[in-house]
């Protein structure tokens, strides 16, 4: 961002008449715009959830609307919905670049400007944003905004989610900054374009007329409140909201000591070499009421799409820093008034063309991830521990039985996972990265569209983080296949735990995916007689991923990293099931100072083991979790036995260990 910094007194101690004099309005009036511009947000997207047609945008919304303020306060971006957050941090830059290329003095009353090219408005190409000025007499006063993710763009592979591409040419369509509709028609030439170089043309084009109409309703909305609360009252409002932005997460940053503090984390690999690990490397100084985040020592970029650019970077220290700092401000192009980012050009975090960048969420969950390991020394009992770490993203397309064509995308992986604890509490144990907030997609939903059987999800004992407050539990998934395919799979966080601990809580545990092949089935074997193994059968399965023991196929953190892209493209016949156990969560505290009856709960929920209780928590638990869970016992003398060895045995200092 390049938003002014201005030195300002407190808003809370502005007089009424000074603050009229700032903003040409009141409190109260600017307060009630601040929150009408975030109903437009919310109300334009709605009405494109209820009308699109991609199921992407319907059953994951995977998209945002936002608000974004007038080229002469530098495009600030004034208001969002509750969408997918990874698209936010970038918007007002993306917003200013692509209007600024294009020539403000172009652009129409019903215009409608798209552009998708991730070195001009961050994000991949899939993400195409869709901006819509407001003009009220003769001058635009704001812009309307939705991001959102195409099912296709064209390029190598269907829906466009493979790692293997090396470079921009093959992401897919790349569209700078163009008119998609002049004065509320369709600009026929771009759509034929779009049409004739993407799949699923007939999903695209109904949802480019309804992002229109979208933008337009909310141009209505806008041009409401100006004629409600008059255009000065307006864009006051607009400073307003970004300066009290400012100012929450300005008082947020002075909450930390100053000092110097680094993290790290780092993806196993680019698909390329399983040896070289990417990481990105993240140095804070902290002084006053000012935080610079220095991405320096972080890889260089990758050599296939498994690349940020500098503009994710921004949105991903955007998301962590208030994730921890400042949760319940509204998001506002302010958040970043103090804060500085240096990004080191032709990094994993700071790709340039032609590299190619799709997997950029992959990377700025690294960097997120990076920066709670950074914060975790001046934070102290505030600090957050680590996630999952990986949205082991999954594509699949083949030819159904009777010849047509399947294709998922986004749908199969192991997108959803566990988070750290806080000193609020436990983590959860199956939300999205917070990079993504987005829904999973419902088994109803996937079945019908795509020849696959959601066979079970479950959550896997002693795979959580211990600690006072427990990490969120991993997750194995399996999919049954009804038609032969190809897979294209992403699991980049297997190599070692994402889910650190803090504040003497224990890591989660790694985990990893596999293939089971049913060998002996063919197009003409019943469902009922596939092979669907058992959570604890991994024989003769093929390891995609993970640290297991190449004799059993096992999770063993002793054992040997199985590379997944030794196979580039997954080829598995009908029969054959996919299974994910996701990364556990980071405890937060003392393990030994957990709730001895919060530890039987999770003995009884299966989340701990009955030796996972003693050996993890040094709580001893009788009883039979399977036959009889809610008669389960707390030995509560042999709990402080067993407390008080665990405890004399510690270095001092030592951390504990996590998931078993």
């Amino acid at each position: 961002m390049t938003e002014a910094i201005v030195s300002e007194p407190n808003l809370r101690d502005l007089t009424e008449e000074e603050f009229v004099e700032r903003y040409g309005a009141g409190r109260f009036t600017c307060g009630v715009l601040a929150n009408r511009g975030r109903y437009v947000a919310e109300h334009i997207c709605t009405d494109l959830l209820h009308r699109a047609f991609s199921p992407i945008i319907t059953f994951s919304q995977d998209f945002v609307g936002a608000i974004v303020g007038p080229p002469e306060q530098d495009y600030p971006l004034a208001a969002v919905n509750k969408g997918n957050v990874i698209f936010l941090g970038s918007l007002s830059t993306g917003v200013r670049n692509t209007v600024w290329e294009y020539g403000i003095e172009r652009l129409e009353p019903g215009d409608l400007l798209i552009c998708n090219d991730p070195f001009r408005v961050g994000n991949h190409v899939n993400d195409m944003c869709f901006i819509r000025p407001v003009f009220h007499a003769g001058e635009i006063v704001s812009f309307v905004v939705i991001r959102a993710h195409q099912l296709d763009i064209g390029g190598t592979v269907p829906g466009g989610f493979s790692l293997m591409k090396k470079n921009v040419y093959e992401n897919g369509l790349v569209l700078g900054p163009q008119l998609i509709f002049h004065r509320d028609e369709p600009v026929k030439e771009l759509m034929r374009t779009i049409l004739d170089n993407t799949r699923f043309g007939e999903t695209l084009l109904p949802d480019f007329h309804t992002i229109r109409s979208c933008c337009a309703l909310g141009e209505r909305l806008v041009q409401d409140s100006i004629e409600r609360y008059g255009i000065e009252a307006y864009k006051g409002a607009i400073r307003y909201n970004t300066d009290a932005s400012a100012a929450s997460m300005r008082a947020a940053i002075a909450s930390l000591p100053d000092g110097v503090y680094e993290g790290e984390d780092k993806v196993d690999s680019d698909g390329v070499d399983a040896e070289q690990e990417y990481r990105v490397h993240v140095s804070l100084t902290k002084r006053g009421e000012r935080l610079e985040v220095d991405l320096s020592g972080s890889s260089p970029q990758s050599r296939t799409s498994l690349n940020a650019t500098a503009l994710d970077a921004q949105t991903a220290v955007a998301l962590a820093v208030k994730l921890v700092l400042d949760p319940f401000s509204p998001f506002t192009s302010g958040i970043y008034r103090d804060i500085d980012v240096l990004v080191p050009t032709g990094s994993v975090i700071g790709a340039g063309p032609p590299a190619a960048v799709m997997f950029y969420f992959e990377i700025q969950s690294v960097l997120i991830n990076a920066i709670l390991r950074a914060l975790e020394a001046p934070l102290g009992e505030r600090a957050v521990a680590g996630a999952y770490g990986s949205t082991n993203l999954h594509t699949g397309e083949g030819l159904n039985p009777d010849g047509t064509p399947w294709f998922s995308a986004a749908e199969l992986e192991a997108q959803y996972g566990a988070w750290g604890a806080t000193d609020a509490g436990d983590g959860n144990n199956h939300s999205g990265l917070a990079t993504l907030n987005m829904i999973m997609p419902s088994v109803e939903e996937i079945e019908p569209r795509v020849p696959a059987i959601i066979l079970h999800r479950e959550y896997l004992p002693d795979t959580a983080g211990a600690g006072t407050h427990r990490g969120g539990a991993g997750l194995m998934k399996q999919s049954l296949f009804l038609s032969d395919g190809d897979h294209y799979l992403v699991p980049l966080h297997f190599r070692s735990a994402s889910g650190s601990g803090v504040y003497d809580g224990g890591d989660g545990r790694a985990g990893g995916s596999w293939f089971f092949e049913d060998e002996s089935s063919d197009a003409t074997t019943p469902v009922s007689e596939f092979r669907i193994p058992d959570p604890d059968d991994f024989d003769g399965s093929a390891v995609v991923s993970g640290v297991v023991d190449p004799s059993s196929g096992r999770l063993d953190p002793e054992g040997e990293f199985a590379f997944f892209g030794r196979h580039p493209i997954w080829s598995e016949r009908r029969g054959s099931v996919l299974r994910w156990i996701t990364n556990g969560g980071g405890g937060w505290g003392d393990p030994l100072k957990r709730d001895p009856e919060a530890v039987k709960r999770d003995v009884r929920d299966e989340y701990v083991s009955i030796d996972g209780a003693r050996d993890d928590y040094g709580v001893v638990v009788s009883g039979d979790p399977d036959e009889d869970p809610e008669g389960l016992e707390v030995d509560l003398e042999a709990t402080a036995r067993c407390r008080r060895e665990k405890s004399a045995e510690r270095a001092p200092g030592q951390n504990v260990e996590g998931g078993r």
